[in-house]
């Protein structure tokens, strides 16, 4: 989103010269502004605060005062490296659907498994399984591997879909 005008203290003003029709009403709203750097910040969280600007029509300053209070509000929850899991050995990802064998059990799965770093995400789920957990390993020994001490650490059951291949994942939400 592009937003013309010139910066003053934060503040965008739009320009009404002759050659520039109005803009409809003059700067977008702050919300405006802001979802675009959301955006823009999630699709590369290096960006620099200079790119952003130009993103957003804003001055350089404006855009660090405005991503720090993004950053304040829990909006924006913290930066990370994208590691390609292929490079690093961890060719096979799969889902994990888990039950608790015992209903009366507590529900303390995702303590429980916590300490196994191949499990990369533990979604709660509604359904017949409790779970969801998307795991990257080496190898099919280590998915068994990984499966048996899932179900020791958490006392469930699993069902488990292997992915074949992945065409898009880590989409930003906006």
């Amino acid at each position: 989103m592009m937003v013309s005008g010139t910066s003053t203290g934060g503040r965008v003003s739009s320009s009404n010269s002759p050659a520039e029709p109005p803009s409809g009403g003059g700067p977008p709203p702050a919300a405006d502004v802001d979802r675009a750097l959301l955006s823009a910040l999630a699709r590369d969280g290096r960006a620099s605060y200079t790119e952003l600007a130009d993103r957003v029509g804003l001055s350089v300053s404006a855009v660090h005062q405005r991503v720090r209070r993004l950053e304040q509000r829990g909006l924006i929850t913290g930066y990370a490296a994208t590691v390609d899991a292929k490079a690093v050995g961890l060719p096979l990802t799969a889902f994990v659907s888990i039950t608790p064998i015992d209903v009366a059990q507590p529900d303390d799965a995702p303590s429980r498994l916590a300490h196994l770093s191949a499990i990369e995400a533990c979604h709660s789920v509604a359904g017949v399984e409790s779970y969801i957990l998307k795991i990257r390993v080496a190898s099919p020994d280590a998915l068994e591997a990984l499966l048996a001490a899932i179900r020791a650490a958490a006392n469930v059951t699993t069902r488990t879909t292997v992915v074949l291949s992945t065409y898009y994942e880590n989409r930003p939400p906006l």
